[in-house]
């Protein structure tokens, strides 16, 4: 566990169901267990997905390193009932299979395959476990049985509908949406099998197969497939019990996915599933919605090489990272060149203040501004991430500390006045945040040693030109640099250099 300095604050989460911050309680603490709702393995992984994998990695990273024992837990929808936007076959991962000409389970492993990778690149853990729809048939055909005996479920030729309207008379089933009923109810577009659900908002627990659908498995009620909500209902409550203490998942799940999840599972289990229900925002770039129709939508992969004509050029997968902590997980997140250069830089800052740190060894004198800017900055650290994982208030504590530690860094013997117990205490604390909580990676490889080398002859060049007096080829060479992002430092101890 931390420091008990670090303690002061209790840890709140912004709960979407209360639509308020939260002193979290888990329900068997140290234990915490934690789903998210996971990818439809049907295409290449969507940049918007992996915003919201990258926020839960944050704050599973923070919860241990709180000390909780979390089990995390995000599923993989891979049995075909996501709506093909052809309309051909009925579902996407059967859609793309007959284009692809192989069998869906192929298009489940390459596309599971791709989404891991994707997530390997951007440094996230992998979940504790991370199970699959098709592997858990039998939960959701259980499930499904309940339902029906609590009354709230029907079942019409093959297929099984939730009744929305019978459930909500006896509970609050927009209590996460916060939408209003009959608003719901009027607004509602028709889908496939209307016809046959007793009401507008009603939804399928189970659906019979038509004779073209690829994937079917055999059920009290004939063959057919799981409806989609019914996954992350069944699956949740096999790990995690019938209630558990965090769910989340992007924000456009909360009026249709989520709603239903926990209508399902209140009409199966008795008891509301889920304690703190957390959520991330969409994705913009240029200030417009992500969209394939707007041409504006790219993949990780275009992201990291540049390929997309919206890129100027490519992009790290940390400084992408980096960029995404930036701005809170519950917030929009508008993605534009100028945005990711600028986030390229902050990350760069950040690396090479910590490098610096790490080099640092007290002076022996100690100094009373110096100590409490680096215990400021410890301590607003911790109550940055406390106020609801807010990454950018605790990134921006630590860049507070960052000019200090630069400048003792680069000035006499590497040395700062403050206490040892203090320094290295910021160094942990930095290198925590840094490595376990923000998940972020250094990415040196051997390309850093041929820049080192390259630099210290340009150094050397320029050292020779100060001393010939050639100051206009010593600022020029300053100047270039500078614009390429690499600064250079004059001391009494010679010149240094960073990127910026």
């Amino acid at each position: 566990m931390p420091n008990e300095l670090f303690h002061q604050n209790e840890l709140l989460v912004y709960n979407t169901t209360t639509r308020s911050k939260e002193v979290f309680r888990p329900l068997h603490a140290p234990f915490v267990g934690m789903y998210v709702c996971g990818p439809t393995v049907y295409s290449e992984p969507h940049l918007g997905n992996c915003r919201t994998f990258v926020s839960f990695d944050m704050i599973y990273r923070y919860l241990r390193h709180l000390g909780y024992k979390v089990r995390y837990v995000r599923n993989i929808t891979d049995a075909g009932h996501i709506e093909s936007t052809a309309g051909t076959t009925g579902d996407r991962i059967s859609e793309q299979a007959r284009l692809e000409q192989v069998e869906p389970m192929e298009i489940v492993q390459k596309y599971s395959t791709a989404f891991r990778n994707i997530m390997a690149k951007f440094n996230a853990l992998p979940p504790d476990i991370e199970p699959t729809a098709t592997g858990h048939i039998i939960e959701q055909i259980e499930m499904t049985k309940a339902i029906l005996e609590s009354g709230y479920a029907y079942e019409v030729d093959g297929n099984v509908f939730f009744d929305v309207e019978k459930f909500a008379k006896d509970h609050p089933y927009t209590q996460l949406s916060g939408r209003n009923l009959e608003e719901m109810l009027n607004n509602t577009r028709d889908l496939g099998g209307q016809e046959l659900k007793k009401g507008r908002l009603d939804f399928a627990l189970w659906i019979k197969a038509k004779p073209e659908h690829l994937q079917r498995w055999p059920s009290p009620w004939g063959e057919g497939y799981p409806g989609w909500h019914i996954e992350c209902s069944a699956m949740s409550t096999k790990y995690l019990g019938k209630q558990f203490d965090i769910h989340g998942g992007g924000m456009d799940l909360i009026p249709t996915h989520h709603t239903n999840e926990v209508a399902q599972s209140v009409a199966c289990n008795h008891t509301t599933p889920v304690r703190y229900w957390l959520h991330t925002n969409m994705l913009t770039v240029n200030g417009q919605k992500m969209s394939k129709s707007l041409g504006n939508s790219f993949l990780p992969e275009e992201l990291f090489s540049g390929s997309h004509p919206l890129l100027d050029r490519g992009y790290s997968p940390m400084t992408v990272r980096f960029f995404m902590l930036q701005a809170h997980y519950s917030s929009t997140l508008d993605f534009t060149n100028e945005a990711l250069q600028a986030a390229e830089k902050g990350y760069r800052r950040l690396m090479s203040m910590l490098e610096n740190l790490e080099a640092l060894k007290p002076s022996g004198a100690v100094d009373d501004t110096t100590e409490k800017a680096l215990n400021a900055s410890m301590l607003a650290m911790y109550a940055g991430m406390n106020n609801d994982f807010n990454t950018p208030q605790a990134i921006a504590a630590m860049n507070e500390a960052s000019a200090l530690i630069n400048t003792a860094a680069h000035t006499g013997s590497g040395e700062i006045s403050a206490r040892p117990d203090t320094l290295e205490r910021m160094q942990n604390t930095c290198r925590t945040f840094v490595y376990d909580v923000f998940g972020l990676k250094s990415e040196d490889d051997a390309g850093g040693d041929v820049l080192d080398g390259v630099m210290n002859l340009v150094i050397d060049i320029r050292k020779e030109a100060r001393s010939n007096k050639d100051f206009a080829t010593s600022d020029k060479i300053r100047d270039v640099l500078s614009a390429v992002g690499i600064v250079l430092k004059d001391s009494k101890e010679g010149t240094t250099w960073e990127q910026s």
